[in-house]
């Protein structure tokens, strides 16, 4: 984590963009999140090497969340590989397309046939969810109701991905820079409410989903930052892997990400105290519409991340609770 001390502003809810994400459409626009290309012989081998998931067995249409980790199994970059057939197009967290890219280049051996090309300047993403969320897609044309987890499907230059699992579950549509706009107005029309960025930071957190930038930090392992479901077992070696197999296989995950019900705000970065004794440490804080009370994702020390158990975090009272914090 930082070491800038940041207590995120809860500030007044926007009820009925709220309802609308938790019980219609909504969409957030991401103009500046990022869209790289990997193309050429070695691709798929390329990322297999490197990142926790099986790239290798994805088919045209297909996507997969995957990590590429540290030699000590930490998070370094958690991002999103969809198979096009002809390449794989990388979608990167918000913020770290740049990074990613410059990261991949340097991994690049002299015998590999692999090129990494940045088409973020081009294209801008959207996230669609809520409920009705499929149906908001037809207005941009896309039939996406048939989508099983983790599809894609290329449809008039945009580029759409079913994610119920990761983020704030919803489709993930990359759409060229220049019809952004056209596609806003088109959700709208439809009946789909844009939020902003801390609204959807609200409703990752009651969710207890684990983010880029919070929980998913080299601090930590994808086992301890609940995303051990990006973690295939049954492929080959990778970067970190071995750590990952013993945490595993001799249970040795000694963290877990835990949500906590606070009396008051807390500073991210916090140290979650319990007994008097540092436990954890705040990853993400946020007001919850559903509940009315503010909550935290922490990643907790393995003895103390039982539901129930208090905690203090400087002078705010906070409770273990089990994630999700609402369904």
């Amino acid at each position: 984590m930082s070491d800038t001390i940041i207590i995120p502003t809860l500030a007044p809810v926007d009820r009925h963009a709220y309802n609308a994400l938790v019980t219609g459409s909504a969409y957030l626009t991401r103009p500046s999140a990022g869209v790289l290309r990997l193309s050429d012989a070695d691709r798929h081998d390329f990322l297999q090497r490197m990142t926790t998931n099986n790239i290798a067995i994805l088919r045209p249409g297909q996507s997969a969340v995957t990590i590429l980790t540290s030699p000590t199994a930490r998070n370094l970059f958690v991002f999103t590989v969809v198979n096009r057939g002809e390449d794989l197009l990388l979608l990167p967290a918000p913020g770290q397309g740049q990074s990613l890219a410059r990261h991949l280049r340097g991994q690049i051996f002299f015998m590999d046939k692999v090129k990494v090309e940045d088409l973020s300047e081009a294209n801008a993403r959207i996230r669609i969810m809520g409920p009705s969320a499929a149906q908001a897609l037809a207005a941009l044309g896309i039939e996406a109701a048939s989508l099983a987890e983790n599809d894609a499907i290329v449809q008039d230059k945009l580029i759409v991905v079913a994610q119920p699992q990761y983020e704030v579950p919803g489709y993930e549509v990359v759409v060229p820079i220049d019809h952004l706009t056209a596609a806003s107005e088109a959700l709208a029309a439809s009946g789909a409410v844009a939020i902003s960025d801390a609204l959807y930071e609200s409703r990752r957190v009651e969710l207890g989903r684990p983010a880029p930038g919070s929980e998913l930090v080299e601090e930590y392992t994808p086992l301890e930052a609940g995303l051990g479901w990006a973690c295939a077992e049954n492929k080959g070696c990778y970067t970190g892997q071995e750590i990952i197999a013993r945490q595993i296989t001799y249970d040795k995950v000694t963290k877990k990400l835990v949500g906590l019900r606070l009396d008051g705000p807390v500073a991210l970065g916090s140290e979650v105290m319990i007994d008097g004794r540092p436990a954890g440490v705040v990853t993400s804080m946020a007001l919850s519409p559903a509940l009315d009370t503010p909550l935290a994702l922490a990643i907790v020390k393995r003895q103390h991340n039982v539901p129930g158990v208090e905690a203090q975090i400087g002078e705010v009272t906070a409770t273990i609770v089990e994630l999700p914090f609402v369904a």
